[in-house]
């Protein structure tokens, strides 16, 4: 059909191709012989065939040979290949990414292929599993059925998988095997629900022509069937075949045309197209010269134009009924997959699969932005068991097996595992920490996990090694796993699987620690403070003392008299504000304005030392007698360690030498060795995992202190074999107990109860308790910019009095010359301060008297009220009238008021000797 649709649209083509038939009746060796008649006797430019990967890869060798074109639509095996076959179909690792696309999408972390025995089904194996690797899952296991098989043979096959606990199945073989296959998997109830079926192309292209039985035993399976775009071409031609195979096969009913049909058609039409691009070329052939042959290959045809026949089939470019056909490599190029889902009574699409875009729900979806790999762009499907539960992809088999889990044997630090023995009843019980976190685990998962514990012991009941031999067990299949204080190593990875870890990692160091208070030292009351803070508030109390002795000097006869007296007055006022015991008087408004502000000042500085000094004499300040490796190894100090733990290995490549290791069995034998100590044939420090010495430190917190960690580990993980799919769902697991309350629940079960110590952290260092500079930046910035703004206006107020003065100075005089006027300026005593007191004084004196004149209504003398009282006091200070001078007696000595003017005149006689002052 395709040579006469082909001549019928190029008429005027020079070269004709003729059909010459031969039946290979699906037999290599006879498939074999066939080509060779061709070759020779025919004399054959190219042969259209074979059809299965088998016969192609003996006709394959002939056609290099002789220099023929082997043409194959339906050869599909990756391992075929030579310059003179051409594949006109797709080769099947272009299903392979498909494949994993799937199980990538549905999460599965293992699949089993199921293949026949044959080249079709061993070529794909290796990149199967390459694709399946390069998404985080793996092929645990491969089975292969003879393509000749009995149902018995099938049978056993398929029982040793349902012995396995992966239930996800990759099918690749012909429909004839394939379909037996799936008949004896139902029989056997592996299409129920949690298992999940993939066929491969040449399965799935085989459902449209199959029969009720067949459709029935697959219900629920997922396929990968070659996406074909439908053309008004192909429809036609589809019908056209389909009457004419009805003629010719009328006893054939229910058969349609597949891809690899379309995939010949469009062979047929590209090597004619090839033929009349080299019609030129010599199509003779020459017999190949093989000396001494009896195998009948020296009469072997080598054909002349083989070459370019080869060269123009490659560069042939058309639309043919498969959607465009363009050859790299002499092979077909990846396209488009449609996913298919098995119900009822035929395939259902739920999907498609590109090379650019990955799983999609339509072709036509307009998400291009990335490579989809999410079963959320497929449809619904129904899986086996009629249901649209994904699969989980594997499960524990129900057959009485169960998990196989060994646990170590402990002589120490029990509460993390412990393994009794019931000699009544000659069984043994594993408890502790790491079985309980173990037992929280396995009852989060979604499913049920049947398991039993093992002790890892001898006959004796004694522990059978290291944990190394422990995990040689679980690599050697012996036992599924392994549960205990069991730590992640890198060399164990190698062997074993590790989940996540359930513990803290990280391997530390405990020394014991001693009482390094500072209440013993001479210099103990220096400790509340650092150094800078010292010198910040010496320097500010001899600022603060030279502000107010500034501000107070012109008005002040505290602060005036001899150069070293005023310097004394200046600092003793200041220093004498730490315990607010100041004797002098401020006067002015900005000189009282700084010591208010640096009393504030001095309040928080003297509460904040009280505090810290507090501290300093009643904490009990515990700090590590050691704090660095290195130092133990300089001096030589012994270390421990606990026995049969691989922080050997560690410590002997840190540097340590074999007679420094100690070991140790239990919490009570390390606390002996550190109390000894290096020189009572002790240890100076122990290094063991994060885990172990908290819970000694729970017991001695008030003689050791942990070290931060000094090595690195990560921590206790429960172990499986290699690739076991429990590992992923026990690792997401324990990271959900880990967010709930059960692991609290579980470490105050075994641990808290072990605590003799309310705190365990029992160091207190001293420089948490001393303050610094730091913390009292603020006040110190206050109290300078209030006595620099005092200073300043002070400034201003002197030079505004003396401005007459300073533009009368000479301008020939030096800069020094004025500085020395002006010192001596400021120097002199304010008079107008003494002339405002003054006036003051007059005004307080006249209240005095108004108000001490006898009532005109009684005899009786007046009595003396507050302002008589601050009266006296002013002329008391005065000198004038005595100290002993009662009010009444003032007025008897003028009543008309002239005491008024000789105060005045004594106001006037004070103002003009330096020595004296109005104002206490």
């Amino acid at each position: 059909m395709a040579l006469s649709d082909f001549y019928a649209s190029h008429v005027y083509y020079h070269t004709r191709l003729v059909l010459h038939n031969r039946d290979s009746v699906e037999d290599v060796v006879v498939a074999a012989g066939a080509a060779l008649d061709l070759i020779n006797n025919v004399k054959v430019q190219a042969i259209i065939g074979p059809q299965s990967s088998t016969q192609a890869n003996f006709v394959t060798e002939l056609g290099d040979k002789a220099q023929v074109p082997i043409i194959s639509f339906s050869a599909t095996s990756p391992s075929l290949g030579n310059s003179y076959f051409i594949r006109i179909a797709q080769n099947d690792t272009s299903q392979v990414k498909v494949i994993s696309a799937i199980i990538q999408a549905f999460g599965w972390s293992e699949a089993v292929p199921i293949s026949v025995d044959d080249e079709f089904g061993k070529g794909v194996i290796p990149y199967l599993t390459t694709a399946l690797q390069a998404v985080g899952a793996r092929i645990p296991y491969w089975v292969v059925i003879p393509s000749m098989a009995t149902d018995k043979q099938i049978d056993a096959e398929l029982d040793e998988l349902m012995k396995m606990p992966t239930r996800v199945f990759i099918v690749h073989m012909l429909p004839s095997l394939g379909s037996r296959l799936f008949s004896r998997a139902n029989a056997m109830g592996m299409m129920e629900k949690g298992f999940a079926w993939i066929v491969t192309n040449d399965m799935t292209s085989f459902f449209s022509s199959s029969n009720y039985s067949v459709i029935d035993n697959m219900q629920g399976v997922l396929g990968l069937k070659t996406y074909v775009p439908n053309t008004e071409q192909l429809e036609n031609f589809r019908g056209r075949w389909q009457r004419k195979f009805q003629q010719d096969n009328p006893t054939l009913l229910n058969i349609k045309l597949d891809v690899f049909g379309l995939w010949a058609y469009d062979a047929a039409w590209a090597l004619a197209t090839a033929v009349e691009k080299v019609q030129s070329t010599n199509f003779s052939s020459r017999k190949m010269n093989i000396s001494g042959s009896s195998t009948g290959l020296e009469r072997l045809e080598i054909s002349q134009s083989g070459p370019e026949l080869v060269r123009e089939l490659s560069a042939t470019r058309f639309t043919g009924l498969s959607g465009d056909f363009s050859l790299i490599n002499g092979q077909l190029q990846s396209s488009t997959f449609q996913v298919v889902n098995v119900n009822d009574n035929g395939e259902r699409g739920v999907g498609y699969w590109t090379p650019q875009k990955g799983l999609v729900r339509n072709l036509n979806s307009k998400n291009t932005s990335r490579y989809a790999t999410s079963n959320a762009s497929l449809g619904t499907i129904i899986w086996p068991g009629d249901t649209t539960s994904i699969p989980q992809g594997w499960q524990i088999p129900m057959s009485g097996i169960k998990l196989k889990v060994l646990v170590p044997v402990k002589n120490s630090f029990k509460e993390f595992v412990n393994v009794s023995y019931d000699h009544s009843t000659n069984t043994s019980n594993a408890t502790g920490y790491c079985i309980d976190v173990f037992k929280a685990v396995i009852e989060s998962l979604p499913y049920p996990v049947p398991y039993e514990f093992y002790p890892f012991e001898n006959s004796h009941h004694q522990r059978a090694g290291t944990y190394n031999d422990l995990l040689d067990q679980v690599f050697l299949g012996n036992y599924d796993a392994a549960v205990g204080d069991i730590t992640i190593r890198a060399n164990r990875s190698l062997y074993v699987d590790f989940t996540l870890p359930y513990t803290e990692s990280g391997i530390s160091m405990i020394v014991p620690i001693k009482d390094k208070s500072d209440a013993k030292s001479t210099w103990v009351f220096l400790k509340p403070l650092t150094w800078d803070l010292w010198v910040a508030i010496g320097c500010f109390f001899i600022f603060i003392g030279f502000v107010v002795w500034v501000l107070e000097h012109r008005i002040n006869k505290d602060f005036r008299g001899p150069p070293l007296h005023q310097i004394g007055t200046s600092f003793w006022f200041s220093f004498s504000t730490m315990v607010f015991a100041q004797r002098e008087r401020v006067r002015t408004n900005l000189a009282r304005f700084v010591v208010i502000v640096w009393c504030f000042v001095v309040l928080i500085l003297t509460q904040s030392y009280t505090a810290s000094f507090s501290s300093i004499l009643t904490v009990q300040q515990l700090q590590p007698v050691i704090t660095d490796v290195n130092m133990l190894l300089k001096n030589g100090d012994n270390v421990g360690y606990q026995a049969g733990s691989f922080i050997y290995w560690i410590l002997k490549e840190t540097g340590f030498q074999e007679a420094n290791l100690w070991t140790y069995e239990s919490p009570e034998e390390l606390n002996e060795l550190l109390q000894n100590g290096n020189e009572k044939h002790g240890i100076s420090a122990a290094f063991d995992e994060t885990p172990y010495m908290k819970l000694f430190l729970a017991i001695y917190c008030s003689k050791y202190t942990m070290v931060e960690p000094t090595f690195k580990a990560d921590g206790f993980a429960f172990v499986f074999q290699k690739g076991s799919i429990l590992t992923r769902d026990v690792s997401r697991a324990i990271t959900s107990v880990h967010e709930g309350t059960e692991m609290e629940k579980i470490e105050n079960k075994w641990f808290k109860n072990k605590a003799t110590c309310s705190d365990s952290s029992t160091t207190s260092s001293s420089n948490s308790l001393t303050l610094s500079l730091d913390s009292f930046r603020g006040l110190f910035i206050v109290a300078g910019v209030a006595s620099s703004l005092a200073l300043l206006i002070c400034a201003a107020m002197f030079f505004h009095e003396h401005r007459r003065t300073l533009r009368s100075f000479d301008p020939e005089a030096s800069f020094w010359s004025r500085i020395r006027v002006l010192l001596r300026l400021y120097d002199q005593r304010d008079p107008n301060w003494d002339t405002y007191n003054g006036r003051q004084l007059q005004g307080s004196v006249h209240g005095i008297i108004g108000a001490d004149e006898p009532s005109p209504s009684t005899n009786s003398p007046p009595r003396p009220s507050s302002t008589d009282t601050e009266s006296h006091i002013v002329i008391e200070e005065l000198g004038t009238p005595p100290a002993d001078t009662e009010l009444g007696d003032l007025n008897e000595l003028n009543p008309n008021g002239q005491a008024t003017q000789e105060i005045e005149n004594a106001l006037e006689s004070t103002s003009q000797r330096e020595e004296r002052s109005i104002i206490h």
